[in-house]
């Protein structure tokens, strides 16, 4: 039996065995906190384990609420001042059993960390420890941002719940003004060891200093792709397909009649809805172009990366042939759906790593279409509803459904839109018995009902692997031999 590391698994060794910590800095309401979790949820979605460890939870559980109003920020109050850094140090404590004992690969404190000196303690302590530091300093001038972050974030949190609107925000402005009076930016001369990205006005500028590694550079690069500015994306899958219909996997078929109504129903909703400069994008696959034909839009894009997950030698096959064929295949794939690489196809691990350019893209962009597949769909909405690798590959998301997806202060809001056109059941959910001498009955328990239909070798994906299977098949369905499969560890 061989076996081969997974493409992100590979792609990390050596990059990730240093433990880092990325430290945020800044005055309050500059988005610390909104970059910390947005960072956080795209490090785990790309499979590095990362947490957020937020100084003022620790406050809050220590402290209450009640006590922490302005004045226990004032630079002139010596109890405040201890009480804030017996946090910091827990936090930190918190950090390095993260690091160290519990798996984690990156922690992140999202702290204010306004002086030279609070810096330079953190930085030693991280030292001490064998952890790795980068710094994440937020700069906002811009009053409109900073009052509106006030309105839409602030006056949620729990040191406010038993507040007025205007008594909030003239007390929270009050703590900033307290910070402003003790805030000392980085400084290149004076803290140049230290490394550092600088973020001002919500990615206007940048400045980095001493960047190294694979993680830094990756977070950098994220960092200087998300904003701020209000909008939707649409997610759904294209309408029923021929081998939705058959109950095939994979393969590249057109549209069924419904489906082709779903066409029409989706041009329809998109116009209802109105969306200024809408850009569309598709795979390259015939059922998700011929759905998005008749959108209307400023642009259209296909994307290789939105093909849907490559099935290998199981393309267009149905799960009872799958069953029939290599039925230890299929118990596998049900033991760990998530890391499971069909024979010569992909796993949902490689289709993260696919999609990766395409996370990046939606967060440059503004309003976007993307109409996609099933496996796709899931993935992406685990990434912007943070869903953890092992649902990743149940989650539901059916045919003739439109997805909207609108970021909010810290995660998103997400719409569902079922149109009312039918459609067949194509979630298939994880069998109670996933052993590799199952019988064919409790292997297929879950299998949605479909029609019964011959295997038409022109519904295969356009690949290499389409003429070696026609050279390889004798009865229509492809054979495994002399394929070696490939699992991951």
């Amino acid at each position: 039996m061989a076996f081969r590391k997974s493409s992100i698994a590979a792609r990390m060794e050596g990059k990730t065995n240093v433990p880092t910590c990325f430290v945020m800095v800044g005055l309050p309401a500059r988005g610390k906190t909104f970059m910390s979790k947005k960072l956080t949820r795209y490090l785990n979605w790309i499979g590095v384990n990362t947490k957020v460890f937020n100084a003022g939870e620790y406050r809050r559980r220590i402290y209450g609420t009640v006590n922490c109003k302005h004045d226990f920020f004032n630079p002139n109050n010596p109890s405040g001042q201890e009480a804030r850094m017996k946090c910091v140090d827990l936090a930190l404590e918190d950090v390095a059993n993260f690091l160290h004992k519990e798996g984690g690969q990156v922690s992140i404190l999202d702290a204010t960390n306004t002086t030279k000196d609070r810096r330079k303690y953190v930085y030693e302590q991280c030292q001490k420890h064998g952890i790795k530091t980068f710094f994440i300093e937020s700069i906002c001038d811009d009053p409109d941002i900073i009052y509106q972050n006030i309105l839409e974030v602030k006056l949620s949190s729990p040191d406010y719940k038993d507040c007025g609107e205007e008594e909030a925000v003239k007390d929270f402005i009050a703590r900033i003004r307290h910070y402003e009076e003790l805030y000392e930016t980085i400084d290149i001369d004076k803290e140049g060891q230290l490394a550092f990205l600088k973020l001002i006005n919500v990615g206007q500028k940048f400045l980095v200093n001493l960047i190294s590694g694979y993680l830094q550079t990756r977070a950098v690069y994220f960092l200087m792709n998300i904003h701020i500015t209000p909008r939707s994306i649409y997610l759904t899958r294209h309408g029923e397909s021929m081998l939705n219909l058959k109950g095939r996997i994979g393969g590249d078929s057109g549209l069924s009649p419904r489906g082709v109504k779903y066409q029409q129903k989706l041009s329809d909703f998109i116009k209802e809805q109105n969306i200024p400069d809408l850009k569309v994008w598709t795979s390259t696959l015939k059922r998700t172009i011929q759905t998005a034909s008749d959108v209307p839009a400023i642009s259209k894009e296909q994307w290789h990366a939105i093909d849907e997950l490559d099935a290998g030698i199981c393309d267009n096959m149905t799960y009872e042939e799958i069953q029939e064929k290599y039925p230890e295949e299929f118990a596998r794939r049900d033991q760990d759906k998530y890391h499971y690489r069909y024979p010569r196809g992909e796993s949902y691990e490689d289709l993260v790593t696919r999609l990766e350019p395409v996370i990046m893209e939606l967060e440059r962009q503004h309003n976007v279409l993307v109409v996609c597949h099933q496996a796709v769909m899931r993935c992406l909405l685990s990434y912007f509803l943070d869903t953890p690798a092992s649902e990743m590959p149940y989650m539901e998301v059916p045919l003739h459904t439109i997805y909207k997806l609108t970021p909010i202060a810290y995660g998103c809001r997400v719409e569902m839109f079922k149109q009312d056109i039918p459609c067949v059941n194509t979630h298939r959910q994880k069998p109670t018995d996933v052993r590799l001498d199952r019988s064919p009955d409790a292997a297929l328990s879950t299998v949605p009902e479909h029609e019964m239909g011959d295997y038409d070798a022109s519904w295969n994906r356009n690949s290499p692997l389409k003429t070696e299977r026609a050279m390889n098949s004798k009865d229509g369905l492809p054979t495994l031999e002399p394929i070696q499969p490939q699992y991951q560890m």
